[in-house]
């Protein structure tokens, strides 16, 4: 069993102005000593049922969760704590994948998309990511885990402020990506694919810090619940991929 996390002070001071204000009636109860139980759980990736005692209920940790999830409260924290360190120099794109748990999975959800799909590993989610100059983790998406790199790229890449670079490896090699980055001022840093008869310009230098984006899913990953997907909806996977991310880098 992973150790018990707590918010510190300071940490749930800058998180507070993102939480939604309690309406008149009975006292919510204590923010900091819920959302501490929430984490530990996603860092120890046990069931919400077998959470310490010391968190309070643990039918009001899950509640809460869920709820928030749902809303949109995890990702418009995360948005709006990443976007407070200003426009990025250099951004890295990358993808990686977390197997789905079999609980995950047979999730009916009605309007709302799973982000499960099937490959040779079985049922897996895909995880886009960008990462600023300093490791953080910026700007993420969650599709089915047999979806494309290039595709995706596109939408992520406008969900972020622009760059002055861009690194990716050449699973993004797409003349359509190209034009997007440079249309935004933004220098592509993506090698080649073998199939290109005209070659573009590539600075292997700045490409050597890509792998600020693979050191950046394995800090992510030390969340239990978010290297293995235990959640039926994608929003509930997407919140705890941001609220993992703002523990690690934005609080």
């Amino acid at each position: 069993m992973a150790s018990e996390f707590w918010l510190t002070d300071a940490q749930f001071e800058r998180l507070r102005p993102f939480l939604p204000s309690k309406p008149r009636g009975v006292p919510r109860v204590d923010d900091r000593r819920v959302i501490s139980g929430i984490v530990h759980v996603l860092i120890s990736g046990g069931r919400w049922i077998d959470a310490p005692p010391i968190y309070g209920p643990r039918k009001t940790l899950y509640n809460r969760w869920v709820r928030w999830a749902k809303a949109g409260v995890w990702m418009r924290a995360f948005e709006e704590l990443a976007a407070s360190g200003g426009p990025p120099a250099e951004l890295m794109l990358d993808s990686t994948w977390a197997k789905a748990h079999r609980s995950a999975t047979g999730g009916k959800g009605g309007l709302r998309p799973t982000g499960i799909g099937r490959s040779r590993g079985g049922p897996t989610t895909k995880l886009h990511a960008l990462v600023d100059g300093l490791g953080r983790l910026v700007a993420f998406m969650i599709t089915p885990g047999q979806r494309g790199d290039a595709p995706v790229a596109a939408d992520l890449i406008q969900a972020a402020p622009a760059s002055a670079t861009l690194a990716a490896d050449r699973a993004y090699d797409s003349d359509v990506l190209r034009r997007l980055l440079r249309a935004r001022g933004t220098t592509p840093v993506i090698p080649n694919a073998p199939y290109r008869k005209r070659l573009h310009p590539f600075d292997p230098e700045p490409y050597k810090r890509r792998n600020l984006v693979e050191r950046a899913f394995c800090r992510i990953k030390d969340f239990r619940r978010v290297a293995t997907r235990y959640d039926k909806l994608a929003c509930t996977y997407a919140a705890a991929v941001a609220l993992a991310a703002i523990i690690v880098w934005w609080l």
